[in-house]
């Protein structure tokens, strides 16, 4: 028996041994060829990139994997504690696997053996930093003793917070969220340092299988996981039994980012995000963990969002109504079949309905949820039949004459009618996408920060920015360049231009171009002033022969308005192509004293460890770094922007255009009631409608026009279209601020003169206005005689004139005066 005893010993020592060898020999084979954990020394993990509006809310995330790096050292015990419970409760004593739980995995997989359940681990958080790291999530005996090498020698390579540094950043956790800290931001909206101790539990319950404790979905199983959790942490002695019954009777109440923290401006955040592109790759802006500071004021985007959709939906109604979104059969389920439609794009904060029934005086509409409202007749006036050519069916007398039962229409909560008078509670008004493109660019004129931009009515229906890529025509916006020129040049608001009838011969071949005002009126020997006040197209194509196209165009190339501008007199009434960011950006070197200024969106990028890799604001200043102290002197930042255009010329384009807000073609923005500047732009056919103009600190470029382009309508000019929008947004913008008259530079000469004449005001003088001149220009106490020419006159060389007249007018030879100004 003894004998028997020792062979059955020798047989299991050496079938031991032979195990063991056979052990050693596959560790050897799986190990040879796994790869280094070398690559874990250094965690770069991808990390999302923020875009933060100028005043820190967050503009916009760019990530492929949502997540927010964060140090051991900064991660709340809580955290850890929970996460260590959950998964893997002898973490800080075992050797990178856990011996008993693989036995207890073993036994519990054999009696699972023949059935459809997936078989389980005993992966410690070791294990699953070599998975998720180094290896792929196959299921397989082999890739699961290669992850137990690897943790093993994790384990003797790396310290034991090292290792939960990489596991609690690099797990996903369900909701988009990689790492703890993007996943507290997304399912509570809060810091890691302000979790209690039952969300910590939640998210310790997700890394198994987020989706099916997903907290919307699956509420029920969530609760029971996370309560399992804070059970394990009581029992791991890792909280109180105080702490555990208040952390389970807590609900589980998921809280997504609040809109107070966000700013929407789909897109501005496009072009920061091509701009970050253009400057650090693509790599660096999905992964990087850019903090990105950007220009956008909120406040101002808001009233800009707001005022360029009412323009919109204004004149969109002139044109009428376009149909439903839809129809359905109204049976028993209308509300469930409403329910289950997609909503469209660009629907915004609006509803969808479906109409119910109608009478003489209002339309029952009914919601997805079951609830009712009414369209009062009123609010359907303006949906007459959209016919083509800007032409519209007849007026609505009843809502069936609008809309019929069963249509899905947009709706929006309205209060009282235009009037004042109160509606009854649950009535809408019929709404509709506009069908027109429109941007507007607010933008600081002294550093060109662009505060505020809107590319169209929704970026979720269109992406093409036409604030930055919709090359138009700017119409008569762009006379002040010419008129500009013509100042350079040494004429003056008064000088004399005729408004008549001019032919001009193109060249051999070309047919002869006769150049036609808007209104067919002709105001014969008008000043320059009123010409750009009333938006007179002969005299500014007079006064650009006069000047000379070669003048105009060096000015437009130094103001960067249009590229490659070809020096042709069609040129001068604005045929070129140019964006609103880029005439807000020329009027704003225009308001600012003539500096240059580039448009810029983005103020200061820094890299995920904090380091300024990018700052736009590239001036010396050697003081500003040292810490601020009582006494000292704040540090002179010096002013190296390029002067593009004498300050005394800028004013004075600057004073003109005050007069198209005070007399001239936007008139309507008077109404603000604040010294406000700018000129009003029509094309051909009405095709596109503008509005630019500013106050002393602040720029902005209204645009209206269709995508493929067509006539906005008879009388459809930028003073009827764009303006308003420009009154109303610097109405909002400007309510705060007191009335800052615009600067005038030095030597600028204010002269009291006859608006009619431009000459020196008399007691017979019936309109009198202060006009700027240069030095020397102002106009002599006896009347000026005309300056004489054939329509095609040289500018004034060096401020002077040989040949005084009436541009415009043949010569005759007078030689009545030498001034440059001519008469006003």
């Amino acid at each position: 028996m003894k004998r028997v005893i020792l062979g059955l010993l020798g047989l299991l020592l050496g079938l031991g041994i032979a195990g063991l060898a056979g052990l050693y020999l596959v560790f050897q084979h799986y190990a040879a060829t796994l790869p280094e954990v070398s690559e874990l020394a250094v965690y770069d993990p991808p990390v999302v990139t923020r875009v933060h509006a100028g005043d820190g809310r967050l503009l916009a995330e760019f990530a492929t994997e949502n997540r927010v790096y964060v140090p051991i050292s900064a991660i709340p015990k809580v955290v850890s504690n929970a996460f260590i419970s959950a998964e893997d409760k002898t973490f800080y004593e075992h050797p990178g696997i856990d011996l008993p739980g693989i036995i207890h995995a073993a036994f519990t997989n054999l009696r699972h053996m023949g059935t459809d359940r997936r078989p389980i681990g005993a992966s410690t958080i070791t294990q699953q930093v070599a998975k998720n790291f180094l290896l792929t999530n196959e299921v397989s005996i082999e890739r699961k003793i290669k992850e137990m090498i690897l943790a093993l020698r994790i384990e003797k390579a790396y310290s034991k917070d090292h290792i939960l540094e990489l596991y609690l950043n690099e797990i996903y956790l369900g909701f988009s969220s990689y790492g703890v800290a993007a996943a507290a931001l997304n399912y509570f909206d809060k810091p890691l340092d302000e979790l209690t101790v039952a969300e910590a539990a939640f998210l310790a319950s997700l890394p198994k299988a987020p989706s099916k404790y997903n907290p919307v979905t699956r509420t029920q199983d969530a609760l029971d996981r996370r309560n399992w959790v804070i059970s394990r942490m009581l029992e791991d002695g890792r909280i109180t039994a105080e702490e555990a019954a208040a952390a389970t009777a807590e609900p589980l109440t998921i809280r997504r980012r609040g809109e107070a923290e966000t700013v929407s401006a789909d897109y501005f955040a496009e072009e920061v995000r091509r701009e970050l592109i253009q400057r650090f790759g693509d790599k660096s802006l999905y992964e990087g963990g850019l903090s990105v500071r950007t220009t956008l004021d909120p406040v101002l985007q808001g009233y800009a969002d707001t005022t360029l959709r009412d323009g919109m939906q204004r004149f969109d109604r002139k044109y009428g109504y376009r149909g439903p979104v839809t129809t359905i059969e109204l049976g028993e389920d209308w509300a469930k079949t409403l329910a289950a439609l997609p909503p469209p794009k660009g629907l915004r904060s609006w509803q969808l309905a479906v109409v119910l029934e109608e009478d003489a005086a209002v339309a029952k509409i009914g919601f997805g949820d079951g609830k009712t409202g009414q369209i009062p007749l009123a609010e359907l006036k303006w949906a007459r039949k959209d016919l083509d050519d800007n032409h519209v069916g007849p007026a609505i007398a009843k809502p069936e004459d609008a809309i019929k039962p069963g249509d899905v229409v947009m709706v929006e909560p309205v209060t009282q009618d235009a009037d004042g008078k109160a509606y009854p509670e649950g009535s809408y008004g019929l709404r509709q996408i506009p069908a027109i493109g429109a941007a507007m660019v607010a933008m600081d004129p002294h550093t060109g920060r662009v505060l505020a931009m809107v590319g169209g009515w929704s970026y979720e229906i269109s992406e093409f920015d036409r604030a930055t890529q919709a090359l138009r025509q700017p119409g008569s916006s762009f006379k002040p360049f010419v008129y500009m020129s013509a100042l350079e040049a040494g004429y003056t608001p008064s000088t004399l231009i005729l408004d008549a009838p001019i032919v001009i011969d193109q060249g051999p071949g070309l047919p002869l171009w006769k150049p036609e005002n808007y209104e067919d009126t002709f105001l014969g020997p008008t000043t320059m002033r009123v010409g750009l006040e009333k938006s007179r197209n002969l005299m500014t194509v007079r006064l650009a022969q006069a000047v000379g196209m070669d003048k105009v165009k060096a000015l437009v190339d130094r103001f960067g308005v249009v590229d490659n501008m070809q020096p042709l007199l069609s040129m001068s009434l604005g045929a070129g192509e140019t964006t609103p960011l880029r005439m807000a950006t020329a009027y704003s070197m225009i308001v600012n004293g003539g500096k240059r200024v580039i448009p810029r969106f983005i103020d200061r990028v820094q890299d995920r460890t904090g380091k300024t890799i990018f700052n736009s604001d590239t001036r010396p200043c050697p003081n500003c770094q040292g810490p601020w102290q009582e006494g000292l002197t704040p540090p002179e930042i010096p002013d190296d922007r390029e002067q593009v255009v004498d300050p005394q010329t800028a004013y004075q384009m600057v004073h003109m255009m005050e007069g198209v807000v005070q007399r001239g073609t936007g008139h309507v923005i008077a109404s603000v009631g604040k010294p406000l500047a700018g000129k009003t732009g029509t094309t051909n056919e009405s095709r596109d409608a503008w509005f630019v103009g500013f106050s002393p600190d602040l720029t902005v470029a209204v645009y209206f026009g269709y995508d493929q382009p067509k006539s906005l309508g008879a009388k459809e000019t930028g003073g009827v279209v764009a303006a308003p929008v420009f009154r109303d947004f610097m109405q909002d913008a400007l309510k705060d601020k007191p009335g800052t008259p615009f600067r005038i530079p030095p030597g600028i000469r204010l002269v009291r003169v006859d608006v009619t004449t431009g000459q020196r005001a008399t007691s017979a003088s019936t309109k009198v206005i202060y006009e700027a001149f240069k030095p020397g220009t102002e106009p002599s106490d006896t009347p000026a005689g005309v300056i004489e020419g054939i329509g095609v006159a040289s500018a004034p060389d060096g401020g002077q004139s040989s040949t005084p007249g009436v541009i415009g007018v043949p010569n005759s030879g007078s030689g009545q005066s030498t001034s440059p100004s001519g008469l006003y």
